[in-house]
């Protein structure tokens, strides 16, 4: 634990939520935060589209399905958490069950970053896995809101569809992944350098943003009492424990148990907002976000993954 608290990453976060809290400056320029986040998503899908291109199909398809199960349960589970103790609006109700359901791209680095310090190599294909587990939940949570929602909507699926697929998030996962899968490792060779031996560097750069971001958030948690703050700790312990669980089951390796574990704790501030906007403009998103943001990412950064390294080698060693 203490580890994981020391780590860079992780003091990075916390440098600039206090700085964001006690009002600083500090600012990341718009055009730097693009920048950095379209690198790390792009990354990501570059290296799982190599390793993807090595990768025996048969090996996928039991985790795929895991990745499936968790990314169909955990909005459901959440949106009638949030409707029926949390007494919230539908949907706000459908929007934190698509946050809550997608998953962090850069909770997933630093669970990558973790593990491979503590000298484990996971399975090449997690960022498959975390396409996967990005779309589903959104597409669900907007059907279980309209379902309670007589009127007719503005917008069809296939246009919420078009929204997912396009969000930059989304795309640049997928963009990378096929231009490394074609590409293959021998093509990728000169190329490691940018994307794989920088990757750690420029994400303590993005993750000091997020820090920043989550103590502007913080102001909105406030407004809604201790359900939501409870929330974004208790239930991301409990999908984490069930995600590494699972992992294991589908044959993935201890290392790629703890970053499934670790996705399906994590919570969407990029591709989720952007998809419920267009289709649930009734919901706060704000809520959502700050509830990702300001309390569930720090809170996996510096005891979620590290509980669920120490929760799969249990199992694993069972």
């Amino acid at each position: 634990m203490l580890d994981n608290l020391l780590d860079p990453l992780f003091l990075f976060f916390v440098v600039g939520f206090f700085a964001g809290i006690l009002r600083s400056d500090l600012r990341m320029p718009d055009a730097v935060y693009q920048l950095l986040s379209t690198y790390l998503l792009l990354s990501i899908g570059l290296k799982g589209g190599v390793e993807l291109a090595q990768a025996h199909n048969g090996q996928m398809l039991l985790p795929v399905g895991a990745t499936l199960l968790l990314g169909t349960t955990v909005p459901i589970t959440v949106f009638f958490v949030a409707t029926r103790i949390g007494r919230m609006s539908r949907a706000d109700s459908a929007s934190l069950g698509a946050h809550y359901g997608s998953v962090s791209a850069v909770t997933f680095a630093a669970a990558m970053e973790m593990v491979r310090r503590n000298g484990v190599q996971p399975e090449g294909f997690m960022p498959v896995l975390l396409v996967v587990l990005e779309i589903p939940a959104i597409l669900l949570s907007i059907f279980l809101y309209r379902s309670g929602v007589k009127e007719s909507r503005e917008h069809g699926y296939g246009t919420i569809l078009h929204e997912i697929l396009l969000n930059r998030s989304v795309f640049l996962l997928l963009a990378g992944m096929v231009v490394g899968w074609l590409a293959g490792p021998a093509r990728f060779a000169s190329f490691e350098l940018l994307f794989v031996d920088a990757f750690k560097p420029i994400l303590a750069f993005f993750i000091l943003e997020m820090g920043l971001v989550a103590a502007m958030r913080m102001s909105e948690l406030r407004k809604v009492g201790g359900f939501l703050v409870a929330f974004a700790v208790i239930f991301p312990l409990l999908a984490g424990t069930i995600g590494g669980w699972l992992g294991l089951a589908s044959g993935l390796s201890a290392g790629g148990a703890t970053i499934l574990a670790s996705m399906a704790a994590s919570a969407s501030y990029i591709a989720a907002p952007a998809a419920i906007r267009v289709a649930i403009p009734e919901a706060n998103t704000g809520l959502s976000v700050a509830a990702a943001l300001g309390v569930t990412f720090p809170f996996n950064l510096a005891v979620g993954i590290p509980f669920f390294s120490w929760w799969v080698d249990r199992l694993a060693s069972a």
